[in-house]
């Protein structure tokens, strides 16, 4: 059995590399380019460096190459189920890499996204991905200067430099509702939380395909600016029926606001879908499992995350940067909330 080092030793990559019989480079290509090391040598390396607790310095590796092998995340909310969807498939993309994530909370705070992305420059950060920032416009000038690859996960209207990817959510919720008009709803109420920039187009989707049928009123306009909770849902519902008790259905912006309503609706005596229909937004994973299955817009969070992580493990490994949109589309799922459409 190997003898540990006191605390006061620190283990060295060299330590770790005359262990192994190996040069100190094949050391830190195991750690940094594991994909250029053979299968059973990686793996005998890596099994050295938890027996005998080698901790890589980071700040020397940063010092020593162009970056710190980090790549920086920005989210406006990191408890949303969409924004957990969407990092889930940046770790996906990034596990059995030698990049990490490091993960910021901007709270739908302008100022709070400017510091983190000039704190992520600073650090000499790998990549950096902004989730949905609210003040994208007022962070070009930032972008333009960076000096690692930036994607942009945003709506599809935004002007906004470098690359970009994006959702039309505008049309997405103008779809779910023309959806709702088809299936013979009429008092279509809109259910939303935090006005943010994706709010506000998918407001405006469903605001435009209401007034062109003649439908629109305000008071079928019921949100909070706040993060969307199911709780949330049942409240916004509550309240839109008291202005207008002759709603028969809601397109709501969050799935987690539809399974509010859901439960809001049944405690009223509602009959879903036939008295009342109900269309949530981003098909999250309980959408399928509810009583009755959610009909949603379907939203591809997980592959907005797993090719914002791609674009940028691309471009550190060489591969040019291109100033693009990418558009991933959305995809209404028709399930059991909502009536079925006239033969």
């Amino acid at each position: 059995m190997p003898v540990r080092r006191g605390r006061s030793e620190k283990t060295t990559l060299l330590d770790v590399a005359t262990r192994a019989g190996v040069s100190a480079i094949t050391v830190s290509r195991v750690l940094r380019e594991p994909e250029k090391v053979s299968q059973d040598l990686r793996r005998r390396i890596l099994d050295l460096i938890e027996d005998m607790e080698y901790v890589p310095d980071q700040a020397a590796r940063a010092l020593a190459s162009r970056h710190n092998s980090t790549f920086g995340v920005l989210v406006a909310s990191l408890t949303n189920r969409a924004f957990l969807s969407f990092m889930q498939g940046i770790e996906e993309r990034v596990r059995d890499t030698s990049f990490r994530i490091q993960y910021a909370n901007t709270h739908n705070c302008i100022e709070e996204e400017k510091r983190q992305v000039r704190l992520l420059l600073s650090q000499n950060t790998a990549g950096i991905v902004l989730g949905g920032l609210e003040g994208i416009g007022a962070l070009s000038d930032l972008i333009e200067r960076a000096n690692c690859p930036v994607v942009q996960v945003v709506d599809v209207g935004l002007k906004t430099p470098g690359t970009v990817i994006a959702v039309d959510h505008i049309a997405a919720a103008a779809t779910a509702t023309r959806h709702l008009l088809k299936c013979g709803y009429r008092s279509i109420a809109l259910i939303g939380g935090a006005m943010d920039e994706r709010g506000r187009r998918r407001t405006q989707g469903y605001c435009q395909v209401m007034q062109e049928a003649g439908l629109f009123d305000e008071n079928l306009l019921q949100s909070e600016n706040a993060t969307t909770t199911t709780q949330m849902g049942c409240r916004l519902l509550r309240r839109a029926m008291k202005l207008r008790p002759d709603i028969d259905a809601t397109f709501c912006q969050n799935d987690d606001l539809a399974l509010g309503v859901l439960f809001e609706a049944q405690r009223m005596g509602k009959n879903v879908p036939d008295d009342f229909g109900i269309c949530g937004y981003n098909d999250l994973d309980f959408a399928s499992v509810m009583e009755p299955p959610l009909t949603t817009v379907r939203i591809p969070l997980f592959e907005a995350g797993y090719r914002s992580a791609d674009i940028m493990i691309r471009c550190v490994e060489g591969k040019a940067m291109e100033r693009q949109v990418i558009n991933l589309g959305f995809e209404l799922i028709e399930r059991r909330t909502t009536r079925r459409l006239p033969a």
